[in-house]
């Protein structure tokens, strides 16, 4: 009686088990492309309230002839998402020294963005048509360093691996773009991109980053190094960042046109 008993629970069991659905690992998986790219930029450019960290850049051109830049960088969030501050202050080499750079980031509008060239005591606007051009003789583009919008652009799933989610974005307006448009590799875990191509009108990658390292810091995962290629002139940009800091409580009042010229040295050690 005992035996049959406990087969019978044993059936009931396995009858129960079996009629639950399976949940596979990709149960979790986002589906909805624009929210995969929006946390994406989050997750890129909104890491903390505030942030502050040394960039090393290294340009090699199609000869493999180097120079490099050195600077300095700040950011200060007014929304996650959506408004936000950076200013940037280059110190090596010689001949860039004190170059500044500021942008004010809209969430709803074109951004601000100003650049201080010492050598002339100019403050050159940057306008929403150049924001598409070298960051001062790199091969990142002034949109490169503070972002682009997600809203700019039609974002769809290509594909979801174990590790990674595939999109491929197009921007809804040809207005001050190259690209007809770009594929972002993006980690599944971080949130991070892990590579993004660019494509031209004829179908050809013509332009690459892609993510080298990333480690982290006060608990948020952190790009420390980053390569930029130009696939055509075949010359390359790889940045390296370093002493990173977040939630510093930066002030706000340091993101104005002021401090092109007289950079806030405390706030910049």
């Amino acid at each position: 009686m005992k035996t049959l008993t406990k087969t019978w629970l044993a059936a009931v069991a396995a009858a129960i088990l079996l009629s639950i659905p399976t949940i596979s690992a990709e149960a979790g998986d986002l589906k909805d492309a624009s929210q995969i790219v929006n946390r994406t930029n989050n997750a890129q450019y909104y890491a903390a309230n505030d942030g502050r960290a040394l960039v090393r850049m290294k340009i090699v051109d199609s000869k493999g002839r180097s120079q490099r830049r050195q600077f300095a960088v700040l950011r200060r969030d007014l929304k996650d998402g959506g408004d936000q501050n950076y200013l940037v202050v280059f110190d090596q080499p010689a001949d860039v020294r004190n170059t500044a750079f500021l942008v004010k980031k809209h969430a709803n509008k074109d951004d601000d963005r100003w650049l201080y060239l010492p050598g002339l005591d100019l403050v050159k606007r940057i306008a929403a048509s150049d924001e598409r051009t070298s960051f001062v003789g790199t091969h990142f583009f002034y949109e490169d360093i503070s972002g682009r919008h997600p809203d700019e652009d039609r974002h769809e799933l290509l594909e979801t691996t174990d590790t990674e989610y595939v999109v491929k974005s197009t921007p809804k307006s040809s207005k001050g773009v190259e690209f007809a448009h770009y594929t972002l590799r993006i980690n599944k875990k971080t949130f991070l991109p892990s590579k993004i191509e660019y494509v031209n009108a004829q179908g050809k990658v013509y332009r690459r980053i892609e993510t080298v390292k990333v480690d982290t810091v006060q608990g948020q995962p952190t790009i420390t190094r980053l390569k930029v290629s130009d696939l055509e002139s075949g010359g390359y940009t790889l940045s390296d960042v370093s002493n990173v800091s977040y939630d510093l409580g930066i002030p706000d009042d340091i993101f104005v046109e002021g401090s092109l010229r007289n950079p806030p040295q405390k706030w910049l050690r």
